[in-house]
């Protein structure tokens, strides 16, 4: 994996150090970590599919900036921005990307539609992702750190076409919910219907 750096003043109003800075008042170095290898791995994932590896890279990066806040930071962005109610009933491995966006925008200054979105579906996915969104929700499954047993698959997948990776990592995720009788939430399913089973 190339060792590339971009500034990302372009797209937020602040550095790269800056928001690496930001990003460790809120992240554990584990998950830090992990966000600098997603980061990496979308920055190549870009360059093979032919996209901004600079836009792909920051929305690496920033993708999992609000996984580890309090709850009460999530239902607030909730109630505040009247999102859809039925959020609160989940919790941060929806809220994270879902809601999470939003506290990348107002805290790293980051409008870009493309890297927002990337952030708001890393998780769940949507029926229509774009090339940056497909690349952060395969990134963070296929970082060279992941090691359970679909991740090698998944980066063989990838690296020969980007949409058959994220077919394969969404039917793969909700199999693995569906198995834990885990309750599913209702925009997870839109994207699954478009994503796998392909309808429009």
């Amino acid at each position: 994996m190339n060792e590339v750096k971009y500034d990302y003043t372009n797209y937020a109003k602040m550095n790269r150090s800056e928001i690496l800075e930001e990003m460790k008042k809120h992240l554990n170095d584990k998950r830090f970590q992990h966000c600098l290898r997603v980061e990496q791995t979308a920055i190549d994932l870009a360059n093979e599919n032919g996209v901004n590896p600079e836009i792909a890279g920051l929305a690496g990066l920033v993708h999992d900036y609000a996984k580890q806040r309090p709850n009460e930071d999530f239902i607030k962005v909730i109630k505040e921005h009247h999102l859809d109610p039925d959020l609160l009933n989940y919790g941060k491995a929806i809220w994270h990307g879902y809601v999470g966006y939003l506290l990348v925008q107002a805290e790293l200054g980051i409008n870009d539609a493309r890297i927002l979105n990337a952030v708001k579906y890393h998780t769940i996915g949507a029926p229509d992702m774009d090339k940056y969104a497909q690349i952060t929700y395969m990134a963070d499954f296929i970082e060279p750190d992941r090691d359970f047993s679909e991740a090698d698959e998944a980066r063989k997948i990838t690296h020969k076409n980007l949409w058959d990776g994220v077919i394969f990592q969404n039917e793969k995720t909700m199999q693995l919910l569906v198995g834990k009788n885990k309750a599913i939430y209702p925009a997870a399913i839109v994207a699954y219907n478009s994503i796998v089973a392909g309808l429009k």
